[in-house]
């Protein structure tokens, strides 16, 4: 008898603790002498439907386990499909919040499964082997399962929630994530209520024993793991929790391992800032769901925020410059209109995070939210992710408008490679969002929207973008002119390029002294650029501020947060 555990994941970097920890909760309580009955196999959305049946088939298991959630469960489907094709006997079971809210529905419509395991899985998961090796028990005794058998669908009892202690380490070769992220949880569940979450559901909070916690968050740290992403829903829901673990990776710190951490930064105590302002530029990083500042919103879905808190706890964590920030916004939620949502997220841009995140609603199975949609007028598409649409507030064309947004965000803001040229661009606009705004209608307008473009090419249409500002804005020449410099400035914070790209004027003024300044100072490892504006004054404040400097770009030591270069003015050319 040979089960065998599916995992399809996102992208192949991520990893999927859910089926470690099954596969190493079961071999721990059955035995060793069953390892070889539970094989695991990995795939991403990425690899093909041919690929990814033919490596389930060669496995010849009896039992297949998939792993579900809103970006693999049509996959999932069509997979399951063509396996019971080929192998008509096999059982299939299902797990994972995809399935888990509406099971008895889902075992309806989709015929090929045997059933699905409600909730926590690793006990149910265990019994569910004990069934399928020794037959020492039946499924109707199995609690938290749906499953077909006589042409009926039964239901099982609920079980209780687990003990975190119980759960175990659910990686047994770390080798085997050397280029993955790492997912950690030192605990399950989230005090909070937000309708449109699933782990709201849960409001006990279980706490994982915080010296196991530290033995094994020392074994990343031991192997040097690059990045470890904790699923805790709200990290430092606990201040004891947060502080003990933030305390123990410092202690530990091996200048290479990052730690994410989902937080709630109105909660953040100054005790905690003074102790995270200590720690590595670029050990931790921090997500932080914002979502709304309109407090209607904030309300109806029924969340705990203070804005005014959240900012100023950013502020704070942002002075010591050594910890990655990345804020959320949901676009589609209750009581928020199109000029409601400009106003968050230009609230939440000005605040600087290294990334900003423009979400859409997602109408989940389970939540609060999907009760609630028909109250609130919210269309979502019809399958998986169940994405909003359009709701009582915001109308298809707004959120079309708000997709280009997100778009031109991504590209330009959270890339980190146009930091000046954007900065200098927001002068010439009302407000942020306006902006990013143009620059979508710009580029939807001139086709560019259903194109892949290089790095390059983005700078080229950025500088494309500008000379229709200058001329609508009937701006001199030498406002052109600084924003050249300004993206030149910006390309090789990043990069050391052999030339000067196509998108600036290439400069004729390299008389033999500047050849002989420039090879006398520049080192295989940085480069030397002039400039006829002084870039940053320029940037900061909307002009063109005429100086003629050389700028030394060092490579080897970049900034841990943005990957820029050190930048040094060399000298004036006067």
């Amino acid at each position: 008898m040979k089960l065998l555990l599916v995992a399809i994941n996102s992208k192949y970097i991520h990893s999927n603790m859910a089926v470690h920890s099954l596969r190493k909760y079961a071999i721990n309580n059955i035995g060793e002498n069953y390892c070889d009955s539970i094989a695991l196999n990995e795939y991403t959305i990425n690899n093909s439907n041919a690929d990814i049946l033919k490596g389930i088939y060669e496995e010849k298991a009896d039992v297949i386990a998939f792993s579900c959630y809103i970006w693999n469960v049509i996959l999932v489907k069509e997979i399951i499909k063509d396996i019971k094709k080929i192998q008509p006997n096999i059982h299939v079971w299902l797990g994972g919040p995809e399935v888990s809210y509406d099971a008895k529905e889902f075992l309806q419509s989709n015929t090929c499964v045997k059933g699905v395991m409600i909730g926590e899985g690793e006990e149910t998961f265990k019994e569910l082997l004990e069934y399928y090796l020794f037959k020492n028990l039946k499924l109707k005794e199995i609690k938290s399962l749906a499953f077909r058998e006589d042409k009926n669908i039964y239901l099982t009892p609920l079980r209780p929630q687990m003990n975190m202690n119980d759960i175990p380490f659910p990686y047994d070769d770390l080798n085997e994530f050397e280029n993955k992220i790492i997912y950690y949880e030192s605990s399950r569940g989230c005090p909070f209520s937000c309708s449109y979450c699933l782990s709201s559901i849960d409001k006990n909070v279980r706490f994982r024993d915080i010296d196991l916690v530290k033995k094994e968050l020392a074994l990343f740290i031991d192997k040097k793991i690059a990045q470890v992403k904790f699923v805790d829903r709200t990290f430092n829901c606990s201040k004891k929790h947060s502080m003990e673990i933030w305390k123990f990776i410092k202690e530990k710190d091996n200048g290479i391992t990052n730690f994410h951490f989902e937080i709630s930064a109105d909660i953040i105590t100054n005790e905690e800032i003074e102790l995270l302002s200590t720690l590595r530029p670029g050990q931790v990083q921090f997500e932080i769901g914002v979502q709304s500042t309109n407090l209607d919103t904030v309300k109806a879905i029924h969340r705990t925020m203070d804005f005014k808190l959240v900012s100023e706890v950013v502020q704070k964590l942002q002075k010591s410059n050594n910890i990655h920030i990345h804020l959320d916004v949901i676009a589609g939620l209750p009581n928020e209109g199109f000029e409601s949502f400009q106003k968050t997220f230009n609230d939440v841009y000005l605040l600087r995070p290294e990334q900003l995140q423009l979400g859409f609603l997602k109408v989940l199975k389970g939540s609060l939210m999907k009760t609630e949609s028909t109250l609130h007028e919210i269309v979502t598409s019809s399958k998986p992710p169940y994405e909003v649409l359009s709701t009582k507030w915001l109308n298809y064309d707004e959120i079309l408008c708000l997709k280009s947004v997100e778009d031109m965000v991504d590209t330009y803001y959270n890339s980190c490679q146009f930091t000046y040229s954007i900065m200098y661009l927001e002068h010439f606009f009302d407000n942020p969002m306006e902006l990013y705004i143009e620059l979508g209608n710009y580029y939807k307008k001139n086709k560019l929207d259903l194109i892949s473009h290089s790095r390059l090419r983005r700078y080229d249409i950025l500088l494309n973008f500008y000379r229709e500002i200058c001329v609508k804005l009937n701006l001199g020449k030498e406002y052109y002119l600084v924003f050249e410099e300004i993206l030149l400035f910006d390309l090789y914070l990043r990069e050391k390029l052999k030339s000067r790209p196509d998108f600036i004027k290439k400069q004729n003024e390299r008389t033999q002294n500047h050849v002989a300044f420039y090879k006398n100072r520049s080192k295989a490892y940085n480069h030397l650029e002039y400039f006829d504006f002084d870039i940053i004054r320029s940037a900061e404040t909307g002009q063109a501020i005429k100086k003629k400097i050389h700028v030394k770009f060092d490579y080897t030591e970049r900034d841990i947060i943005t990957k820029n270069a050190k930048t040094e003015i060399i000298s004036d050319r006067d």
